[in-house]
This record gives C-alpha cells, structure tokens and sequence, in this order.
C-alpha cells in the first residue's frame, strides 16, 4: 500500500525565515507577522488543507558570524525581528479545531522546571495539540546574551538535554498520579495531595526537588519533534523523538539520513516506523507548469546573496564574507552546525559547489529541494520523494507563505488526495492521537513512558 504523504507548514515568527530575500517581493507582506490575523487566516488554510501542523521554528540569538557582526542578519532580516513562538499557541489554537502546532524551544536556555509549566499550559488551552520541537540551539551570541561566554560544545549540550528530558519527563509523567484532581465541591478537596509526587531529582545538570505546577494536560508530555542531524543528535532523536526533521538537497541525503535515524531507533529499541519522518521541501506550483515556472523565476530574481551567506555563516559557523563567491566549498566540522555543508556535498559528490552556488540554493526556501510545476508534476515528484526515501511527508517551506501554502492548498492537496496519498478529512483528539493514531500519552515504550521518582508511593501529606 502506497505511503499516505503528510506535510507541516515550515514558519517563523519573523518577516524572513528561510528565503531570506523575499520579504522585497511585491506581493510580500511579511510585515503581517506582527499581527493576529494574519497567523489566524493562515492557521486556518492550513487546517483545510489538512495540515498535520503548523511548525515554528526559532532561534534565540542573532546571526552574527557573517563579517563578524549582526549588521547583515539586521539590514537584510535575516530572521531578525524575531518574537516567541510559544506566544502564537493559544491565538491559533482558538482559531483551530484540529490542526497540531509545534513550536520550537531550545531547552539548553530554558529552565526544565518553569518550561514544564509552559508546555502544559499550552497543552491545556490546545485541547492536546501541543508539539515541542527539542533543540539545543547553535548560536554563540545566544550564550552570550544569557551570560555564558559562548555555547557548551556540541556534544556536551545533547549531555546536558538528556538530563532535561528525564526532568521534564518526571514533572510531566510522574508528579501527579490519574486521578489526583478531584474537584470535590461537596468535600471541598480540589487535589487529593496523597496523589501528587515531588520529583526529587538532582543530576549534573539540574535540581528539581518539587512536584509539578500543572495538572495533567491532554497529553502530558507534549508530542515531541526533533532535527539533530549529527551522528550524537541522531541517537538522541531517535531515544526521544516521536517526528523528526531532515534538510537535504538531494533524495540520497535525505534516505541516508531516514535510514540513520531509523537505525537508531531500532537500536533503542523502539519500533523505527513509528517515527515519523519529514523532509524540508518549497513547493512552486500553479494551474500549469509555466504559470508554476514563471514565479520560480520571478522568485529567483529577489534572491539575497548576501542575506543568505549571513544565514548560511550561522548556521555553520564559518564566516563566508573572508571567500571569494567562485570559490568552492568545503565540509567544515563546527559547533555550530555539522551538517549544513555536508548535506551540499554529499548531494552531489562529483561537484564542487562553490560560494555563490551554495547561497543561491539556500537562499530559496533553505536546505531542501524546490518542487516545481504544475499540480499532477508536483504530486509526481513528491511521490517519488517519499517512495525513494522512505520519509512520511514534507516539512514545507515557502517564498511567500500565504500565496505559497493557498497554491499547495488549492492545487496539490486536492491532486493528491485524487490519487490516495493524502487524506484532507477532518481529524480530532490530542497531536498525538492524530499522527500516531494511539492515545494521548507517550508509547510504552518511549522513555518518558518508563521515567521513574524515587518514593512515588509518598504523596504530598496534607496539612
């Protein structure tokens, strides 16, 4: 039976996220971003269109690798202005009935202990249909700003998330039993205090002796995506995550690493095709192919150079503003992102891709392919995508995000779901009931599900 294809909407709370020169194109209004309705109506397309989620990345820091300074990232906004994703759960969670919203948190700068009651919070006002996108963060001027002189190493901060895991875990899993909400109105007992657990944890990391603040919500643990691309960053995605993200130009980068991260999930000892999958992909579509080509090109023409070398410099940490543009590139190992060259590289090994190349390339809609065409070559290619890679759906970026996820919504959703892959239907219940199709709490088998408090018999005793 063919794979079903699933796709989350690729978005940041910036005017700029991954094609960093369109906010100059006519029919752009990023500038919308700073309003309600904006996130509203595109929550909405979205959900008709049948959209696993809307997915938010962030990043806490600036790009400011690029000729040594944040002057580029603030001249070309390369995804600077930039507000809290978190902030946009509750708007469109109102505006929403099903559809799921991750959001992005870097837990290396985020107290497990307050983060908890965030994440519940939200999962409350959703209904369940919260997703925490993990990260670690890869940005030195972040450390900076919260008082560090730079970053924990790369492998040092998975260290250090693991740790975080089993914090939030126990707050969100143990600290309060099924049941311990009573809402007694003739005994007036709210909490039965013999059912909620300090979790007592103290680590290299972390101290958390108290119980948590939140009740249980829909889900607890929120539904839990990650990216790390990293060999160290696999083996933690695939301990942890229940969806993972894969950025890579080229159908043999994104099988390679479909494969890696399933590998390690089965040598975690969970069922690898339970975790999801999704490739980073821009669909350019239209009513006919030249319709389609003609805003690709149209696309092109705003392109940045430089804005994307400046996202490019930060995301790997080398400042491509000391090349030559004709220059060619090489995989450099850096703290700051081990696979963005790589995944240039390996895509095509008999090139050399030089400076302008790679910047041109990720300036539109970032490391994965652009999809173009009209709607049955679309569906085509995105078949062929998932049948060759093994991956479950797209992670779609955009040039213009309205204009680009109403083209999807109004030509390929409806191609595919012609031919059987794609199912629009209205769905209910918790994220994790949606795309899992079990019930709202983690498997069995996930760790969180096996996170154990010492004492948990030994309630908090009543006054």
């Amino acid at each position: 039976m063919a794979r079903r294809i699933r796709f989350n909407a690729f978005q940041m709370n910036t005017p700029s996220h991954q094609s960093p020169g369109l906010w100059t194109h006519p029919r752009s209004d990023s500038e919308r971003y700073l309003t309600p309705g904006y996130w509203v109506e595109l929550a909405q397309l979205l959900e008709h269109g049948g959209f696993d989620a809307i997915f938010l990345a962030d990043v806490l820091g600036v790009y400011d690798v690029y000729r040594k300074g944040p002057e580029a990232a603030l001249r070309h906004g390369v995804q600077v202005p930039l507000n809290d994703p978190l902030a946009l759960a509750p708007l469109i969670a109102h505006a929403t009935t099903r559809l799921g919203i991750g959001v992005t948190a870097a837990l290396t700068y985020e107290h497990p202990y307050t983060f908890a009651r965030r994440m519940s919070t939200l999962d409350h006002l959703s209904g369940g249909r919260i997703g925490w996108n993990i990260v670690t963060g890869y940005l030195d001027s972040a450390a900076r700003n919260l008082g560090l002189g730079q970053q924990l190493g790369h492998d040092e901060r998975y260290d250090l998330a693991d740790e975080y895991m089993e914090v939030v875990y126990k707050l969100w899993e143990r600290s309060w039993e099924d049941g311990a909400v009573k809402r007694d109105k003739e005994r007036t007992v709210y909490t039965d205090p013999a059912r909620v657990h300090p979790i007592r944890h103290k680590g290299r990391y972390y101290e958390v002796p108290g119980f948590h603040l939140c009740e249980p919500s829909p889900q607890r643990t929120p539904f839990l995506y990650q990216a790390g691309a990293s060999p160290r960053g696999a083996r933690f995605a695939a301990r942890h995550a229940e969806a993972t993200f894969i950025s890579g130009p080229s159908k043999a980068v994104v099988k390679r690493g479909v494969d890696a991260v399933r590998a390690a999930a089965r040598a975690e000892g969970r069922d690898p095709d339970a975790l999801l999958v999704y490739a980073q992909a821009l669909v350019v579509t239209g009513a006919t192919e030249a319709e389609a080509q003609a805003r690709l090109a149209e696309y092109r023409r705003h392109v940045d150079v430089e804005a994307a070398l400046t996202l490019l410099s930060g995301w790997t940490g080398v400042d491509f503003a000391r090349h030559h543009l004709d220059d060619t590139i090489e995989y450099i190992d850096t703290d700051a992102g081990r696979s963005a060259l790589a995944s240039l590289s390996a895509a095509d090994p008999g090139r050399d891709w030089t400076v302008r190349e790679a910047a041109e390339f990720i300036g539109l809609g970032g490391r994965g392919p652009i999809i173009v065409g009209d709607p049955r070559q679309v569906a085509d290619q995105l078949e062929s995508w998932i049948d060759d890679t093994g991956a479950d759906g797209f992670n779609l970026a955009f040039a213009l995000p309205l204009e680009d996820m109403t083209l999807v919504v109004e030509h390929i959703v409806p191609e595919l779901a012609r031919r059987g892959r794609y199912d629009a239907a209205p769905r209910g219940g918790t994220l994790r009931g949606q795309l899992l199709g079990q019930g709202p709490r983690l498997a069995p088998g996930h760790p969180g599900s096996r996170v154990e408090i010492a004492s948990p018999l030994s309630g908090i005793q009543a006054a």
